[in-house]
């Protein structure tokens, strides 16, 4: 009888399964490794991705902040980009001859006399 209590339980169970080849037990461990491996370095890459979602919606953020100001700059360039020799249209008239309202004015009352 202890004989029979020396024996390893993994022959019984062997005859329940067959034996795996060197190749598929080989596989296994190498699938193991590589799926202890690879969690930690998926959770590492999935909380760096989360941090840089968090750092571009920061930014994002930040630049909503300045879009009035960008707003107010963009008004101020586009009134100092116009011409500064041009006037509005009814100077322009004016200053081309030297004469302008003023004559037609003194024409028109004139006739009048």
């Amino acid at each position: 009888m202890s004989s029979s209590t020396n024996r390893p339980p993994a022959a019984s169970s062997t005859s329940a399964q067959p034996e795996k080849s060197f190749f598929e037990q080989q596989r296994e461990v190498l699938l193991k490794e590589i799926g202890i491996a690879c969690l930690p370095s998926f959770e590492h890459v999935l909380a760096n991705i989360n941090k840089l979602n968090r750092s571009l919606e920061g930014v994002i953020a930040v630049g909503n902040e300045f879009s009035s100001v960008e707003a107010l700059w963009s008004q101020f360039e586009n009134v100092m980009a116009k011409d500064p020799d041009a006037e509005p249209e009814g100077q322009g008239e004016e200053g081309e001859d030297g004469h302008g309202e003023d004559e037609t004015e003194l024409s028109e009352q004139g006739n009048g006399r």
